[in-house]
Formats: C-alpha cells, sequence, structure tokens
C-alpha cells in the first residue's frame, strides 16, 4: 500500500501528541514506530495538530532520522495528521 492510497485514517494506528512537548513528542513517535514496526502495520497515523507548527517540526524531523521509515507526508484532508510508511523487514 502507498501513502497516496490512504483514504481514512480511522482504521489506522493513530498517536495524538496534542499537548506534548518536543522530547516527550520525539520520545513518543520513536516507541509508537517500533511497536507498529513489531506488529508489522505498515501505515501508522500520528496526529500532531496545527499549532506553531512546532510539534509537526520534531514528528517530520524524528521520521527523517529514524531508520525504520520509508516514506511520511501529510495527510491531504487534514495537515494536523501525517501519514507514515514504516519497514517492516
Amino acid at each position: 500500500m502507498e501513502l497516496d492510497d490512504v483514504i481514512f485514517i480511522n482504521n489506522l494506528p493513530t498517536i495524538d501528541l496534542h499537548g506534548f512537548d518536543r522530547d516527550y513528542a520525539r520520545v513518543k513517535v520513536l516507541e509508537f514506530i517500533k511497536d507498529n514496526k513489531i506488529m508489522k502495520n505498515e501505515i501508522v497515523c500520528i496526529i500532531h495538530g496545527i499549532g506553531s507548527g512546532t510539534i509537526k517540526e520534531e514528528v517530520h524531523n524524528t521520521l527523517k532520522r529514524c531508520k525504520d521509515v520509508i516514506d511520511y507526508k501529510l495527510f491531504y484532508n487534514n495537515v494536523g495528521c501525517t501519514i507514515v510508511k514504516i519497514k517492516l523487514f
């Protein structure tokens, strides 16, 4: 499955980072990616909100450096969410 094929995010494993600071958000994103790789979930959703963009920036920087992430992009229907494709093998 490709990220452009994702239509409904309600069925995806999701983490909501509202209210988190940058450091805690980074740790939780890495744990979330690791847990979903173990559970063999290829596509996941990270809700970071819109706000000032601080958490979104931290999430994207974390995903960029994570070796278990193949691709990520903002969800086209909601820019407060990022859809992530995880490398399973």
